[in-house]
């Protein structure tokens, strides 16, 4: 399957700025034969917490209108961050459309970043979602939740792609690459993760991180790349021998994690 990564500069709080940016990756990603894109966290306007200002009517979604009508009229999936009402708060969200742009699922994410304040502004999610586009069956995670193992592991009983997409300053990319490739390990699985680039409205510098992980723990090179986009072929069906030569998951003790947690 081949895959396509933006770490996208995104324009502070700016969705018009922002979708144009997304435009052209889109169109280039499809001239170099991608079936699906993604994007970084609250893709069209960065880590915000001004919810008041960047959230939107999850029934009445521009964002999701734009992204659904690129995917269709490019013939490509896209995954990409928006930010939801949700009463007095709101919930920080992954999206999943497909080639002709019908919304697959939709993912809030289960753990904001409270180190930050995220959990003063959003609520977190209680489901654990995925989908398939073409041969993925791909697992929907964001940023933090990187930080915490159960979710992919119970994601990874289906899923040959786990996807986190987040806002990850420089000054932690060292735990960003490390925790991408453990989760690839443990659950032999291919672990994709995009960041952003540039510096938000915070003062936050972030760099170019975004990166694919092959079931052994490998780290993949792009195919092509063009500015902040990146292509990688994956070769999906690797997973069921890896699993076969190794088989890891069949010695868990998953009843009695349960009791001691």
């Amino acid at each position: 399957m081949r895959i396509a990564l933006v770490s996208l500069d995104q324009v502070w709080e700016d969705k018009r700025a922002n979708r144009e940016k997304c435009l052209d990756y889109i169109v280039k990603a499809k001239e170099l034969a991608a079936e699906f894109i993604a994007f970084p966290e609250m893709t069209l306007t960065g880590f915000s917490m001004n919810t008041e200002l960047i959230g939107e009517k999850q029934d009445q979604s521009e964002t999701i209108e734009f992204f659904s009508q690129q995917a269709k009229s490019n013939k490509i999936g896209i995954a990409f961050g928006v930010v939801f009402f949700r009463g007095d708060k709101a919930t920080n969200n992954l999206i999943i459309v497909d080639e002709n742009g019908v919304l697959l699922t939709s993912y809030a994410k289960i753990h904001p970043f409270s180190f930050s304040g995220e959990n003063e502004f959003y609520l977190g999610g209680e489901k654990i979602c995925s989908c398939k586009i073409g041969e993925a069956n791909i697992g929907l995670t964001i940023c933090y939740d990187l930080r915490f193992p159960e979710i992919f592991q119970y994601l990874s009983r289906e899923c040959n792609l786990l996807l986190t997409i987040a806002n990850w300053p420089e000054k932690r990319v060292n735990h960003w690459i490390t925790l991408l490739q453990a989760r690839a390990i443990e659950n032999q699985s291919f672990m994709v993760g995009i960041n952003r680039t540039g510096t938000d409205g915070n003062k936050l510098r972030y760099v170019k991180s975004s990166v694919v992980f092959g079931p052994i723990g490998e780290k993949l090179i792009p195919n092509h790349s063009f500015r902040d986009l990146d292509i990688f072929d994956l070769p999906l069906d690797s997973i069921k021998s890896v699993r076969a030569s190794f088989p890891v998951k069949q010695d868990r003790k998953s009843e009695l994690y349960k009791s001691l947690l």
